[in-house]
């Protein structure tokens, strides 16, 4: 069975783990209200999707 000679520094390890760091979900601005909102999403302010209100709006 293989076996490492040397020990895995801290910074090999971290250079081998480097992309998988979490991103920051993508962002879009509402048409209607002008509220931050995720793509492809109703809006959760004002219940607008497309045009068309799919929500209820909050009161």
């Amino acid at each position: 069975m293989a076996v490492p000679k040397r020990k895995t520094s801290k910074s090999k390890r971290n250079m081998r783990r480097a992309h998988d760091g979490i991103t920051v979900a993508g962002m879009s601005v509402c048409p209607e209200c002008g509220e931050m909102m995720r793509p492809h999403h109703a809006c959760a302010n004002c219940g607008q999707y497309k045009g068309q209100e799919v929500l209820a709006a909050k009161v």
